[in-house]
């Protein structure tokens, strides 16, 4: 590979793409489509176009961070969801092994079935609850059979100051209620798109060097919390910046997952532990909190002068 790789990023309008957009762009031209691009398909559901994309691109790597990630209508569009989350993957895998390109793709702690409370590792065997976490673990071994040089980074409760997200939905709630009601029994770690997005740079730049590391690696923020945990953190930092909510710290009620039924069932352990692909990559990944602090910090209000 060159000093400054052609890449090919797929998926440019989500969280992770809109970041991947700033973080691989100190590493070579990237050519950046999403799935209405006009001039190269980056349709997921167009499996004939995006072969054909690769072909007139011939980038050195490709990045996919396109995905059917609507966890509950997956169960209900498990054919969609598979085209998206596996077959369309595997269709990159095929492109880029013929043209001796590198693969960087996403994957998701919902390939396990979220059992005890150790962090999971890449070694550990995937039992999927839910279409979502079915059709992602399809598209993993899809890419792993290609023969393709790849990173797949499996990661876990993403957010971005961009778009919606979790932190934004509790911080509306609590400035509307006196009381809220947030699960407490799925322990994970918030991961920032921005993290990813620099991880993925610093694994390109590696897996240049280093073929060998091709292969699967988890990759969160580190520490653990539940999502009660996680909006009580989002809930106070924002009281303390000066923003007035109606919900006091003490009316977040704990609940557990049944007390929110929905159609995919959720793993309740989605811990990931990270310590192969800090070792690989010569990288310190920061708590989740230190990530859900900053992005809070952009997008909340200024507070209000004296």
């Amino acid at each position: 590979m060159s000093a400054a790789p052609s890449i090919l990023l797929f998926g440019k309008g989500g969280q992770v793409g809109w970041e991947l957009q700033r973080a691989l762009s100190l590493l070579g031209p990237v050519t950046a489509v999403d799935f209405d691009s006009t001039e190269h398909c980056g349709d997921f559901a167009n499996l004939a176009g995006l072969a054909d994309t690769i072909r007139a691109v011939r980038p050195q790597v490709i990045v996919n961070a396109a995905a059917h990630t609507a966890v509950d209508k997956a169960e209900s569009e498990p054919d969609f969801a598979r085209t998206l989350n596996a077959l369309a993957p595997g269709v990159l895998a095929e492109e880029g092994a013929r043209l001796g390109a590198s693969l960087i793709h996403y994957s998701t702690d919902y390939v396990f079935d979220g059992s005890g409370d150790q962090p999971w590792t890449e070694t550990d065997t995937p039992a999927p609850l839910s279409v979502y976490g079915a059709t992602k673990l399809e598209g993993e071994q899809l890419i792993q059979r290609s023969g393709v040089r790849h990173l797949i980074l499996r990661t876990s409760w993403v957010y971005a100051a961009r778009g919606g997200n979790f932190a934004k939905t509790m911080l509306r709630l609590a400035g509307e209620r006196d009381k809220l009601t947030v699960i407490d029994d799925q322990i994970g770690a918030p991961t920032g798109a921005d993290l990813l997005a620099d991880v993925t740079a610093h694994g390109i730049r590696a897996l240049a060097r280093q073929p060998e590391l091709s292969g699967l690696y988890h990759a969160v923020a580190g520490g653990q919390t539940s999502w009660h945990g996680y909006a009580s953190f989002v809930i106070e930092h924002a009281r303390r910046a000066g923003v007035a909510l109606k919900t006091a710290p003490d009316a977040i009620a704990p609940v557990p997952t049944s007390a929110f039924p929905t159609p995919a069932k959720r793993p309740h352990n989605s811990r990931l532990s990270t310590a192969k692909l800090q070792q690989a990559l010569g990288l310190q990944l920061p708590h989740w909190q230190q990530g859900v602090a900053r992005m809070l910090d952009e997008i909340l209000p200024p507070a209000p002068k004296a």
